[in-house]
C-alpha cells in the first residue's frame, strides 16, 4: 500500500511540475526578428529590429534590440497598430506611418510605452532616450518599453480586425519618412 500510494504521489508531483514548466514556456514571450535594406542618401543600413511575438494582454515589459541604423536618424521604439495595406512581411508595402501607438508619441516617457533612440537630442528626455550604440558608422539599441494589448478605449489589439507590432519608426524630426518602419508583429494571449 505504501509503494501505492508513493507511486501516486511521484506521479502527482511529475504531472505538477510538468503543467507548470508548460505554463512558464506558455508565459514566456518568443523573439521574433524582421528588418529591411534601406538607402539614405549614398548609403545603404540593413536594419534588424528583434521582438517579443507574443506578449500578456495585461501588459509586459519587453527587451527590444536593433542594429544597421543610421545613427543621424531617431527612432521611436514601440507598439502600434499595422496600418491598414501593411503586409508585415513585405516592406514594399510600408508606406504608411504606423499609428495609433501605445502612449502616443512619448517624448518625456511618461507611460514606458516607447523609447526614443537618437544620438543627438536624447540627452533631453533623459527618461525615455538613449543614444544609438555606435560602431562602424552603424547604430545599434537595447530598450525596453511596456505594451499590452489595449492601445487606447477604441482600440485593442488582436480585436475588430486590428493587428499590431512592435515597430521602429522615424522620430519627430522627420516623422513622414517611412525608411526606418521595421515590424516585429505581436499577439497577445
Amino acid at each position: 500500500m505504501r509503494t501505492r500510494t508513493r507511486t501516486a504521489l511521484t506521479s502527482a508531483l511529475a504531472l505538477a511540475s510538468a503543467s507548470a514548466l508548460t505554463l512558464g514556456l506558455a508565459s514566456s514571450a518568443s523573439a521574433a526578428t524582421s528588418g529591411r535594406t534601406v538607402t539614405d542618401g549614398t548609403r545603404g543600413y540593413t536594419l534588424s529590429l528583434t521582438a517579443p511575438g507574443t506578449a500578456a494582454a495585461t501588459g509586459a515589459n519587453v527587451t527590444v534590440t536593433g542594429s544597421g541604423y543610421n545613427p543621424d536618424q531617431g527612432v521611436y521604439v514601440g507598439l502600434c497598430v499595422v496600418p491598414a495595406g501593411v503586409n508585415t512581411a513585405d516592406a514594399a508595402t510600408w508606406n504608411s506611418k504606423p499609428t495609433p501607438c501605445l502612449g502616443g508619441q512619448d517624448e518625456t516617457g511618461t507611460t514606458g510605452a516607447s523609447h526614443w533612440v537618437n544620438s543627438d537630442w536624447y540627452w533631453m528626455s533623459p527618461s525615455n532616450s538613449s543614444p544609438f550604440t555606435e560602431s562602424g558608422g552603424l547604430g545599434s539599441f537595447s530598450v525596453q518599453i511596456h505594451v499590452k494589448a489595449k492601445i487606447s478605449d477604441t482600440v485593442t489589439c488582436g480585436q475588430a480586425g486590428v493587428k499590431c507590432a512592435i515597430v521602429t519608426r522615424a522620430d519627430h524630426f522627420d516623422s513622414s519618412d517611412r525608411k526606418y518602419d521595421v515590424y516585429v508583429p505581436v499577439t497577445f494571449q
